[in-house]
């Protein structure tokens, strides 16, 4: 086994964003850093394409604006004049019983208004009257409560759960509130439900400094300028960023104390003292270092299937369902889960395309719906016409399409189960246990910039000391 070059002081093994951002961090420390990527392009799921022309995001679009956390690191970047608002049209829900606005006050489709005329439009006034209840439940029900869906089951019912609730968790998490704890998908909703006895009255407090429409913010020219800037910036550091390449194991060196060799196979390993891992499959390297040699398996999420449509339809023109709609389960004449009008939802986008084009994504990949996706991409295009036509409620047909593009991400939403968790801490303590080597990235802090930025950072600071 050969060292691959001099001694490098950190490797990071994963380019995604938790990865880019902890070598930004170890450069900035001073510190001779290498990223290794087994794609053929850093970014994971923040990764940019070209489609008909535009360079549009293939994976994250938005990003939570709760804490401020994003924001402020883009402003580090350099980046706080492109940060966005979403338009201000709202999204609406796909149901058996006909379409319906999302709340504009909620959490995860959780309303903080049962009787707000949006939410009593989708779940009708039975729904709104069940769901009112909250206010006067002993504070006992619902506490013990195993899920997300079980919990606002308790608290608000079932139309709650199945027209709004349901819905928005399959489109974000690609999982179902029954398999999701609670302070996984939402760390604030536990603390906050306590302190108010009610859980509209908690999302309502955890919504206070976020008006309607602010929940998410974007970046002009797409989310993944972020990856874009801090390759750049890695770069100008002298950070190395290798593409195609796996880390295939980690191996103590026998004859040091603190030193790894991280083995790429074909006899080469690159020597370091510090090594982050922040890849799902990097969890494959401590394995043989945890108690036993083995380590429970982190939820692999669903494979989520993403059809990017550029089409020229100006009856689109009117944002007809705002800036998307999100799919109920048992909406059985459409297949997607959720559709995003990126043209409606970006302002900055519908200013680079001629009057009457607009781009629409939708996304596939609920758990057990593999068989109902198609593998062939052509099949997937002409799906993804069929099912925006339901859900625009206009003819969109291959005579429209300008461009499309089909992208397949695996491992990029980890589900937040109670098993998962357990399994994150397990990878968490096997790494503690090494000197020198930390854990980052979406499965270990959970989806989103907004966990994931501040936990990578966690992870270069451990480092550098």
């Amino acid at each position: 086994m050969t060292a691959g070059g001099p001694t490098w002081d950190a490797v990071v093994v994963g380019g995604g964003v938790a990865g880019l951002v902890a070598a930004r961090d170890l450069a900035a420390a001073g510190l001779r850093t290498v990223v290794l990527d087994a794609d053929a392009e850093p970014g994971g799921a923040v990764r940019g394409h070209t489609v008909a022309g535009l360079r549009l995001d293939a994976g994250a679009e938005s990003f939570a604006t709760r804490g401020g956390t994003v924001a402020a690191y883009l402003g580090e970047l350099g980046l706080r004049d492109r940060v966005c608002l979403p338009a201000s049209h709202g999204s609406w829900v796909h149901l058996p019983s006909g379409d319906g606005p999302l709340p504009r006050a909620g959490l995860l489709g959780i309303p903080s208004e049962p009787f707000a005329a949006d939410v009593r439009r989708t779940i009708g006034l039975v729904g709104a009257l069940r769901a009112s209840l909250d206010r006067v439940l002993p504070a006992r029900v619902g506490a013990a409560a195993p899920s997300l869906g079980a919990l606002v089951r308790a608290r608000l019912g079932a139309r709650v759960l199945d027209r709004l609730v349901r819905p928005v968790v399959a489109g974000v998490h690609a999982s179902d509130p029954d398999d999701l704890d609670v302070g996984a998908v939402s760390p604030g909703l536990p603390a906050a439900l306590r302190e108010s006895r009610s859980l509209t009255r908690a999302v309502r407090t955890l919504r206070a400094s976020a008006p309607a429409g602010s929940a998410v913010q974007g970046i002009e020219g797409g989310l993944h300028v972020l990856v874009d800037t801090l390759v750049a910036d890695l770069r100008a550091q002298g950070v190395e960023v290798r593409t195609g390449t796996r880390a295939r194991r980690l191996r103590p060196d026998p004859a040091e104390a603190v030193a790894y060799d991280v083995e790429l196979g074909e006899g080469t390993a690159l020597r370091t003292r510090r090594v982050v891992l922040a890849s799902p499959a990097a969890a494959d390297l401590l394995a043989e270092h945890a108690p036993g040699g083995s380590l429970p398996s982190l939820d692999a999420g669903a494979v989520v299937t993403l059809v990017t449509l550029v089409v020229d339809a100006p009856a689109l023109d009117g944002a007809p369902r705002g800036t998307g709609v999100l799919v109920a389960r048992e909406a059985s004449d459409v297949t997607a889960k959720a559709l995003t009008h990126a043209t409606a939802k970006w302002p900055w986008l519908a200013r680079t395309v001629p009057a009457g084009r607009h781009v629409v994504r939708l996304s596939y990949g609920r758990a057990g719906d593999a068989d109902r996706v198609p593998d062939d991409e052509d099949a997937l295009v002409d799906l993804g016409l069929r099912d925006a036509s339901v859900l625009l409620g206009a003819r969109l047909d291959r005579s429209v399409l300008v461009g499309s593009a089909v992208v397949r991400w695996t491992q990029a939403l980890p589900r937040p189960s109670a098993a998962h968790r357990e399994a994150v801490a397990q990878v968490r303590a096997t790494a503690a246990a090494l000197p020198g080597v930390a854990v980052c990235g979406a499965w270990t802090a959970g989806n989103g910039l907004a966990s994931v930025i501040p936990d990578a950072r966690a992870a270069a600071s451990a480092l550098v000391g």
